[in-house]
């Protein structure tokens, strides 16, 4: 239970930066970085899953109260360091940025993370034949997209822990991502969106798996939830259904609360209950459609993207179901005081981290 209190600070999530880089061959680049970019004035980790669990959350705290010119300032005295963390090559030189401007949106809710925007211009050098973006790991994960005048569907790569991205020729015609590559690079993002980052999810799963721990009750609430989450993740990523964040985030909060306050009123899994997760799973799915939205998807790579992510998460659902078992379920499942030591602590402390969340989501 102790463990598990802290999750309730997942409101201030970590989100990765987007890198927009416009390659024009002979020219200028432009670069449009979005970002939270008081987490990175206050020094926050990305280690850290969200912002309260930082050393730095007074300061950030602070930064995010600051008007945006206040803001600029601190931003424009902490440049040339920043700068140093952002690397452009083309071939083996390392090309400087020059920066532009700051798009910073006035101080609204401080409980939700401003989005501002760097501008640069990055000359590119004549006959210049591979285009490399890299992140300090201060950064954070970040995705990044590049297009050119000839082509006008962006290029997008998920970039993490500091690594660099693949050589991209600047004016030699695109070579669509292999399969086995996309299967790389996406299985993980889906994995890593539980385990460690999706707190959310997480305790959703750990629901399911503490009303039972016969394993075919606990596959039919998976299937019922991996089926519905993967329908809307595909049609909302696809764009056939679009429902806004503010009203996804706090419903997902309410199936948190719902599956554990139902823990502690039944013993068995009705079939009702897996209608409602198939029902929650809907909403899931849309959830987990905002990663692979805001990064892209390689083109002619839908469907190999799609089922690699899809897969990721599944992975990780089981990786917290195998943990929770064997932490409590393969030792005290028999035990006569496993419902009443284990199962309904938790669960409450599970509908009330819930509702915390689904409280501040609305407010």
């Amino acid at each position: 239970m102790l463990w598990l209190l802290p999750l309730a600070a997942s409101a201030h999530k970590l989100v990765p930066a987007v890198v927009e880089v416009q390659l024009a061959p002979g020219g200028n680049a432009a670069v449009a970085m979005t970002l939270n970019l008081e987490a990175l004035l206050a020094g926050i980790r990305p280690l850290h899953a969200d912002t309260d669990q930082a050393p730095e959350r007074v300061r950030y705290d602070t930064l995010r109260g600051a008007s945006p010119q206040a803001l600029e300032e601190v931003l424009r005295g902490r440049l040339g360091d920043l700068l140093a963390g952002i690397e452009f090559r083309f071939g083996q030189r390392r090309v400087a940025p020059e920066f532009r401007s700051v798009e910073i949106p006035p101080v609204g809710d401080i409980r939700v993370a401003r989005k501002s925007t760097l501008h640069f211009s990055l000359p590119v050098p004549p006959g210049a034949e591979g285009f490399r973006f890299r992140l300090d790991p201060r950064f954070g994960n970040c995705v990044l997209r590049l297009s050119t005048p000839e082509r006008g569907e962006p290029v997008a790569h998920w970039l993490t822990d500091g690594e660099a991205s693949p050589p991209f020729a600047v004016d030699a015609p695109y070579r669509e991502m292999s399969r086995l590559r996309t299967l790389g690079r996406y299985l993980p993002l889906g994995f890593t969106h539980i385990l460690p980052l999706g707190l959310d999810h997480i305790l959703f799963v750990l629901g399911l798996f503490l009303l039972t721990i016969h394993l075919r009750p606990v596959l039919w609430q998976v299937t019922a939830f991996t089926v519905a989450h993967t329908i809307t993740l595909a049609l909302t990523v696809l764009g056939y259904l679009s429902l806004p964040s503010t009203v996804v985030e706090p419903l997902i909060a309410a199936s948190i609360v719902y599956i554990g306050a139902e823990n502690v009123v039944t013993r068995t899994v009705h079939w009702h209950r897996v209608i409602v997760i198939f029902l929650f799973g809907l909403l899931h799915g849309m959830g987990f459609a905002g990663v692979l939205r805001e990064g892209g998807i390689p083109p002619g790579q839908f469907v190999s993207a799609l089922i690699s992510f899809n897969v990721g998460v599944e992975l990780g659902q089981l990786t917290v179901i195998a943990i929770a078992f064997a932490a409590v379920g393969y030792w005290f499942r028999e035990r006569p005081w496993y419902r009443r030591r284990v199962v309904i602590p938790f669960s409450l402390v599970i509908a009330a981290v819930g509702l915390y969340w689904t409280v501040t989501r609305i407010g």
